[in-house]
């Protein structure tokens, strides 16, 4: 693409945008100066690598002597751009002119515009009845102010990325309220949304979802209204704090057709999520969904120079890789961790593992759901953060009074708006 733009020194704002123009197409710019042209000469065609002519005409104004500067400063400017730029790239982009050689912009796109993220509530079993009785596992309140579902979602945002939908079905009145208005007006960008797609029957699909593969194949015409290179899978009821910024760029750096994050140690957990076996170069030859014959060859495994890794049921997938094996190798999977994945790896696909090694709770049971709780308040260093503020948790405001504590001794408690807390309960049994 070649251009051409002629503008004049007397209005310093106009050289301010076409000069910003040409730092992104590649294009001859050419400058009529009236009166001196002190201000600029042929050096600054060199900062801004682009073609610069000069054309000078007669005139009495005066010039502007902070204009040097200025152009100076958009030199600067230009790199800090390109830098930027750089992150992004277009089919057969180039920066270009007749003074240097093409040099393409090779880079992967940005990650808000690239990924987006599927976040999954539960399913019909779940392990914090009664807690569950109305409300889905990512519904339910933790550390006073905030649901489960929130660490997710903000993990999503606080990795920049801001396209997020959400595929409820069991008792999901309660989950679906919460994500439409916590964070309908957040400001995830122009194109940034959090989208509930409910569970759904058409004429072709009669019965409700039946699994996290099924549930994203018959939504994959509204999951591929973006042009994004990778899906981003999540259960939505775990605790944890992840960087998927970091996950992503070893997701592409080993040109991984399926990335799963795992723990780096074996530990009781949702059995739907498996165990993999995984070589020195951190490729993923064999899953096993966890069962006494897994736990028992384990040590053969290691011997054998191989290591055994959690699933934490989180999955980084190729945009065609996600279409292909959910429409044609594996049109009958329900099941997207425990038969799509180990299919992938029976076929050849590569499949990548990324180990994390913090905190992480999937709230396998009431006790770990008060121990999550618990850890929170004691602000222990092992537990979730609900105070980080390089990474803070988004939810719903209520717009409640403070708290009002009265003639009360409270200790090792985390208390949320609206609260009123007294000692006549105490006191009456005393009298």
């Amino acid at each position: 693409m070649q251009g051409r733009f002629i503008f004049f020194h007397s209005r310093l704002e106009e050289m301010k945008i076409f000069s910003s123009i040409s730092l992104y197409i590649p294009c001859k710019i050419i400058i009529l100066i009236k009166g001196s042209s002190s201000f600029i000469d042929t050096s600054y065609s060199q900062l801004f690598s682009i073609d610069m002519v000069i054309l000078q005409l007669s005139s009495s104004n005066p010039v502007n002597p902070q204009a040097k500067h200025s152009i100076l400063e958009l030199a600067r400017s230009r790199r800090k751009h390109l830098s930027t730029f750089s992150s992004f790239s277009l089919p057969s982009l180039f920066i270009s002119n007749s003074q240097q050689p093409q040099n393409p912009i090779s880079s992967f796109p940005q990650v808000n515009q690239s990924v987006a993220a599927i976040v999954f509530g539960d399913g019909s079993e779940s392990r914090l009845y009664p807690l569950t009785k109305r409300r889905s596992e990512g519904a339910i309140p933790i550390g006073a102010n905030y649901r489960i579902v929130d660490a997710v979602i903000s993990n999503c945002i606080n990795s920049n990325i801001n396209k997020i939908y959400a595929l409820t079905q069991y008792n999901s009145t309660s989950l679906n309220s919460h994500l439409s208005r916590a964070y309908a007006g957040l400001g995830l960008g122009k194109d940034g949304f959090v989208e509930v797609i409910a569970a759904y029957q058409s004429l072709e699909d009669q019965g409700w979802f039946q699994g996290t593969a099924d549930a994203m194949r018959r939504c994959l015409w509204v999951l591929e209204e973006y042009p994004v290179s990778e899906f981003l899978v999540l259960p939505g009821h775990h605790l944890y704090r992840m960087d998927y910024q970091k996950l992503v760029k070893a997701h592409r750096s080993s040109q991984a057709d399926i990335t799963i994050a795992a723990l780096n140690s074996i530990r009781d957990q949702d059995p739907g999520f498996g165990i993999l076996k995984v070589n020195s170069l951190n490729e993923v030859t064999e899953f096993d969904v966890k069962s006494e014959r897994a736990v028992q060859s384990s040590q053969a495994f290691n011997d054998n120079g191989y290591r055994e890794l959690s699933s934490m049921g989180i999955y980084l997938v190729n945009r065609d890789i996600m279409s292909k094996s959910l429409n044609e190798y594996f049109p009958e999977a329900n099941e997207f961790g425990t038969e799509v994945i180990p299919g992938a790896i029976s076929t050849g696909m590569k499949v990548q593992a990324y180990e994390f090694d913090g905190y992480w709770e999937d709230m396998s049971s009431i006790a770990a759901f008060y121990q999550a709780n618990m850890e929170c308040i004691k602000r222990l260093n092992m537990g979730y953060d609900f105070y980080d503020k390089d990474a803070p948790l988004y939810t719903m405001p209520r717009y409640l009074p403070p708290t009002t504590v009265t003639d009360a001794v409270i200790t090792e408690s985390v208390v949320g708006d609206g609260c009123i807390l007294n000692n006549r309960g105490a006191r009456s049994k005393e009298q």
